[in-house]
């Protein structure tokens, strides 16, 4: 596929993975296919891995507005939405926009957060607007959460519910960098002030007409949408899964694979982007049955890929 804005945007992506986010090449190209496809991320993983420092790199070389939420138990949920204010010399009340009103949200621990506010992310994520006081306020476009969580803490957390999990189209963790890599990061410290310093590489306008292109020109043929199901359906009836992929994960593995596709320069999907993109899309929507609550359903769905036929070009 021949598009100037395809190549500016793998050209950031490569620039990111190699100077500002080393080691982190595999969670910047997964955030970028998120934005793309217009869904959002879930970052798994422990504390000071750079969960924060991927976020604001993204956000400042795109030279998209940031906004952060640092998830508490007492967080409510006007803190993310925002509230009306009453004016007296205007005698009326006056909507005050909270942090979801930004290009790239950053929810900080949102497992600390409570059910009710972990909720008003909900319409926020899936219809890109907020309604506050029955008055509904679109958002910003291109519009991308990034939440993390900590896998390991269990004091003070509420498990996200099924219906949020899915509203995330990919999950994935960022991981300890190289050896070689941690050590010049103990000894040069954090890139917080260089990343202050970041010259936007690309514009909204970009991203947009990125979005636009993958949607009317990436192909999706019958073959690879018989494949996807295949692999949705698979999940269903496997003994140690109680609950599989949704129709709306099949739509996101579409989505996240024309995607892939398009950062590849090809205007048509193959399996191979599908096999690439399937465990971030969807091993956070099985549930499995409680003997099997134990295994890991990363792996768990890369065993049950592999038994699907890949259909020929």
């Amino acid at each position: 596929m021949q598009s100037a804005t395809r190549d500016k945007i793998v050209s950031v992506v490569d620039t990111l993975s190699l100077r500002y986010l080393k080691g982190k090449a595999h969670a910047v190209r997964l955030c970028f296919v998120a934005l793309l496809s217009g869904g959002h991320v879930l970052l798994e993983d422990i504390p000071g891995l750079g969960k924060t420092t991927l976020a604001l790199v993204l956000a400042n070389s795109m030279g998209l507005s940031f906004g952060r939420i640092q998830c508490t138990s007492d967080l409510l949920p006007s803190d993310i939405t925002g509230l009306s204010i009453f004016n007296r010399e205007l005698n009326s009340f006056h909507f005050i926009n909270g942090p979801v009103f930004n290009n790239i949200l950053l929810v900080d621990e949102i497992n600390r957060a409570m059910p009710k506010t972990q909720s008003a992310l909900l319409e926020a994520m899936e219809e890109r607007r907020v309604t506050v006081e029955g008055v509904t306020y679109q958002l910003p476009e291109p519009f991308l959460v990034i939440a993390t969580q900590n896998p390991v803490e269990q004091v003070g957390t509420y498990p996200l519910p099924e219906s949020q999990l899915d509203r995330f189209i990919i999950r994935t963790g960022i991981g300890y960098p190289p050896e070689d890599m941690e050590k010049s990061i103990i000894r040069y410290g954090s890139l917080r002030d260089e990343i202050r310093t970041i010259q936007a590489m690309l514009t909204q306008e970009d991203i947009i007409a990125a979005q636009g292109e993958i949607r009317e020109r990436v192909h999706l043929a019958d073959n690879i949408v018989g494949y996807i199901f295949a692999i949705i359906a698979a999940t269903r009836d496997h003994p140690l899964v109680l609950s599989g992929i949704s129709t709306r994960g099949g739509i996101n593995l579409a989505d996240a694979a024309r995607s892939v596709a398009y950062l590849e320069g090809r205007n048509f999907v193959i399996p191979e982007d599908v096999k690439e993109i399937v465990v971030a899309v969807g091993s956070h929507r099985l549930i499995t049955k409680e003997e099997s609550q134990s295994l890991d359903k990363e792996e768990l769905l890369r065993s049950i890929v592999k038994k699907i036929p890949v259909p020929l070009s």
